[in-house]
């Protein structure tokens, strides 16, 4: 279990610093207009919020330092 808390805390914390870099974003369908059978779509892309990045940052290095403390 302990390495797989290191191993777990090492890939959220790496998500974090993509985040907090610019490098993750997420793409968002909306429906603008309806007419009948007739409909309009946008395609929105959105950036993480930096707050998630450093959420993941943090919790990332808690399970780090949870594994490391574990005794085996």
């Amino acid at each position: 279990m302990r390495i797989g808390l290191i191993i777990a805390g090492v890939i959220i914390a790496a998500l974090g610093i993509v985040a907090l870099s610019g490098g993750l974003h997420f793409k968002e369908d909306k429906e603008v207009l309806r007419i009948g059978d007739l409909s309009a779509k946008t395609e929105e892309t959105h950036g993480v919020p930096q707050w998630a990045g450093i959420a993941a940052l943090v919790i990332g290095a808690v399970l780090i330092g949870g594994g490391a403390m574990q005794k085996t």
